[in-house]
């Protein structure tokens, strides 16, 4: 397993999000639950994270050293976080939220009872 997948699993691990697996995605290694895409390594430093489309355009204007788009990512439901450019409580972050939208809704909503 890779330093930076092996990274991301850990923090993955330490958010406590149920049915998070590992699981390749693009011939990478990948986080899914349910089956559906949260997360891929895409090379040594770049992290493909599920979002909301949304939240895109911001999250690269207030942090561009850590969250980018590539031409084939625009208009896709995904950001590029630059491993080497983010803490681990910001790919943290970032997992949860892909987490709630991918996650059956029954799930998140048991998550936030606790």
């Amino acid at each position: 397993m890779d330093a930076a997948f092996a990274r991301v699993l850990a923090i993955a691990a330490s958010t406590g999000l149920p049915g998070i697996e590992s699981a390749p995605s693009y011939g990478t290694p990948g986080l899914k639950v349910g089956g559906k895409f949260l997360a891929r390594i895409k090379d040594a430093d770049t992290l493909v994270v599920r979002c909301p489309l949304e939240e895109k355009t911001f999250l690269m204007d207030a942090d561009p050293a850590v969250f980018f788009e590539t031409d084939h990512y625009t208009g896709y439901p995904a950001i590029l976080v630059r491993l080497s450019a983010a803490d681990n409580a910001t790919i943290a972050g970032r997992i949860e939220q892909a987490w709630r939208m991918q996650a059956p809704k029954r799930t998140v909503a048991a998550w936030d009872q606790k």
